[in-house]
């Protein structure tokens, strides 16, 4: 039994976004013993997900800080074969400090690259398909069945509603919450339950939100990745921008309409799914009107 090291720390979009990566690498290593190197946001959804054995949390120590990377290093080594899914410029290092294992991803001399001139202009689950070919690992069925019993019942047909994006970019990223607030109660007339989803730092965008469509639900806060994976597919609709939610419901097959400024590459990271996205330089500028005429 070979000992597996996968890397992937974050956002939430990306990481959904390598969930049929993780169960080409489970099918692949169904025999081994498979590790998740990622961050605390992500430990509970994966350790509930049938594709690792073993979750270990990257604290994302500085440079300097020679016994954060004294922990980390004895984090990540030992390993027969690392999958660097994240790779980015802080995992690639991680090669050399595990001891230049086998290794898939781009670091410098590692054994496995993906040298593809053209992989930083691939979707994502098109990149890690082809950076997974490299070592042989093929493409499997993805059974996301353990996320959807997660999370709150709620009555009737609802649209969840994201309002804010990470990396506002100044607004540019974000659409207007009045038009949000204006939407849920052009979704209320059309006889779906609206849901605002968001930490608990957003329950004044809720508030907003709920005092134009007073039958709004006010989620916000109140509920883990899982169970927002859980409502999400049961929602009948989610309206939000370049978001972890969103990549979240998408892929769980809700139905979701995705509003990208020029801050988002649809080419590198379309939500997963059913998706009708809608594009503007600046969502500040996209109207209401464009949006509620995709409604369902």
């Amino acid at each position: 039994m070979q000992q597996i090291l996968v890397i992937r720390l974050g956002a939430l979009g990306d990481f959904v976004l390598s969930f049929p990566a993780f169960a080409a690498l489970r099918a692949h290593h169904a025999r081994d013993r498979v590790v998740l190197l990622t961050t605390a946001p992500f430990r509970e959804l994966a350790a509930a997900s049938p594709w690792f054995d073993e979750i270990r949390l990257d604290v994302r120590p500085p440079w300097y800080h020679l016994l954060g990377l004294w922990h980390l290093q004895r984090q990540i080594r030992g390993f027969d074969f690392v999958y660097d899914l994240q790779t980015s410029r802080r995992s690639s290092r991680y090669f050399r400090l595990a001891g230049s294992p086998p290794w898939s991803g781009i670091a410098a001399g590692c054994s496995h690259p993906h040298a593809d001139p053209g992989r930083n202009f691939l979707h994502t689950v098109d990149r890690q398909r082809a950076q997974l070919a490299v070592t042989g690992v093929r493409p499997a069925p993805m059974d996301l069945s353990w996320l959807e019993g997660r999370g709150p019942v709620l009555k009737g047909r609802t649209a969840l509603l994201v309002p804010r994006t990470s990396g506002s970019h100044g607004g540019a990223k974000t659409w207007k919450l009045d038009r949000f607030a204006q939407l849920a109660g052009i979704l209320a007339a059309r006889g779906f339950c609206p849901v605002v989803v968001g930490t608990a730092a957003e329950a004044a965008d809720a508030a907003a939100i709920r005092a134009a469509c007073p039958s709004a639900i006010d989620m916000t806060g109140r509920t883990s990745i899982l169970d927002l994976a859980g409502l999400a597919r049961r929602a009948a609709l989610t309206v939000g921008g370049d978001t972890g939610p969103v990549h979240l419901a998408a892929m769980m097959g809700c139905p979701v309409i995705a509003l990208f400024s020029r801050f988002s590459d649809p080419v590198q990271a379309t939500p997963v799914g059913d998706v009708r996205l809608l594009r503007a330089d600046n969502l500040e500028d996209l109207p209401l009107e464009r949006v509620a005429a995709v409604l369902p």
